[in-house]
């Protein structure tokens, strides 16, 4: 869970440590110097190509932390353009309804530093967006991302200090927009079956199933 110690589960055993990499030393031992175009590629600013990909992109994903506990990676959504740029600096999306966790939040109050992931369905290259952000309830910003009268929660400014795009290698790989490779849902268990597996409820999946589609129609905004 976010937010408890780093040290892992009493008991609990790793893979042997003796080829572990644990300096940048290390590391740059196997692999190559990146090219300075790589290097150099990260601009200061939300200019007019990552305003265009912020405009099309209808979900990222954000990755924070905070001293003395784990990371956390977090998906956000909604249509196309959710997230607003504010000027070449900035950027602000709304949190809407959740399971009140927090995950996000409680972090960026503790430490500050995210990292955005955009991606637009269909394109295979990404936009990365790191800087520091905090969560505002200010009414001109609340006002900004009223959907069907409903307003968010707060709102969260991302203060961009590196921006840059990402190549389409990992997308490609996974071949992740190709129809045909779109796996059924019944490839697993519905979610109610498998929170009742790993919680060890007494309550039935269906049940479970129905308060989270019930949920979702309810509490989307």
């Amino acid at each position: 869970m976010n937010g408890s110690p780093i040290a892992g589960p009493e008991g609990a055993t790793t893979p042997a440590a003796e080829h572990d990499l644990e300096s940048e030393a290390a590391l740059r031992g196997v692999y190559t110097k990146p090219p300075a175009a790589v290097v150099n590629k990260t601009i200061d600013r939300l200019d007019e190509h990552a305003r265009s990909f912020i405009a099309l992109s209808p979900f990222f994903c954000i990755g924070s932390s905070r001293p003395g506990a784990l990371a956390d990676v977090s998906p956000r959504g909604g249509e196309p353009g959710f997230a607003h740029v504010l000027d070449d600096r900035h950027l602000a999306f709304p949190d809407r309804p959740g399971n009140n966790r927090l995950d996000t939040l409680t972090n960026l109050v503790h430490a500050p530093a995210v990292g955005l992931l955009f991606f637009i369905p269909g394109i295979d290259e990404m936009l990365r967006v790191n800087g520091v952000a905090r969560v505002s309830v200010e009414e001109g910003l609340m006002r900004r991302f009223v959907v069907q009268d409903r307003r968010p929660r707060s709102v969260v400014v991302v203060q961009a200090r590196e921006v840059y795009l990402h190549c389409s290698k990992a997308l490609k790989r996974a071949d992740l927009w190709n129809p045909d490779k779109r796996v059924p849902r019944s490839a697993l268990p519905s979610l109610g079956q498998m929170f009742r597996d790993q919680l060890k409820t007494v309550f039935p999946a269906r049940l479970i199933d129905f308060a989270l589609k019930q949920d979702a129609k309810r509490n989307l905004y």
